[in-house]
């Protein structure tokens, strides 16, 4: 059973995916953070965000099962995560590890800008999550003040509607609901409301 979650930065998919897996004993990938992985490994060595070739070497030796969220969620290897995922050779080797981590039993939970699209098109549920930008803004924002991180509202908010537009409109596997994909809008949602309405649309998915 593979479930594709996807949607913007801070719409809540990350926590939505990792609930859902441990709701029905499934896995649980951010697929963003194997971008995050390789950007943090050429920030680290200097190295250009732009040599395509580097970028999928490291990709190729790329342990899912030692990524640390923590040092991952910084924001500049956010950003410099947003501009290598247009290189089409590194998303083909990613995409490559993250149909294989999906496709083990009893299956997993995927969360990203293209999982329904393009990493898992035949999965058996797939969600769009989403939220308008000020809504997100101000959860980026808050999260990062409660993690001790200086932040400034208008500053988060112009950098997620960077981001949205970029992985809207990159030429390769741009951010978009599959067609099959429900659409879940968590503006006005707190997390369990936004949970459960997940887990309704689900369970609906697998009874039929």
């Amino acid at each position: 059973m593979i479930i594709a979650i996807d949607g913007p930065a801070a719409s809540g998919k990350g926590t939505l995916a990792r609930r859902l897996a441990a709701h029905f004993g499934l896995r649980h990938l951010d697929t963003g953070l194997t971008y995050r992985a390789v950007a943090a490994a050429l920030l680290a060595n200097g190295l250009p965000l732009g040599d395509e070739a580097v970028a999928v070497e490291i990709a190729r030796h790329l342990d899912l099962g030692v990524m640390d969220r923590s040092v991952l969620s910084a924001h500049e290897i956010g950003e410099a995560a947003s501009r290598i995922a247009v290189l089409p050779g590194l998303r083909e080797e990613l995409v490559r590890l993250q149909r294989a981590f999906a496709h083990i039993p009893p299956g997993a939970v995927l969360d990203g800008r293209d999982i329904g699209t393009v990493v898992c098109p035949d999965a058996a549920v797939k969600l769009f999550v989403t939220a308008a930008a000020e809504a997100r803004a101000r959860r980026r924002t808050d999260e990062m003040l409660a993690n001790g991180t200086e932040a400034d509202f208008a500053s988060v908010l112009e950098d997620l509607r960077r981001r949205d537009e970029r992985d809207a409109s990159r030429s390769v596997a741009p951010m978009k609901p599959a067609a099959d994909a429900h659409l879940l809008d968590t503006t006005e949602m707190d997390i369990e409301a936004a949970f459960q309405a997940a887990v309704d649309i689900v369970s609906a998915a697998c009874d039929t």
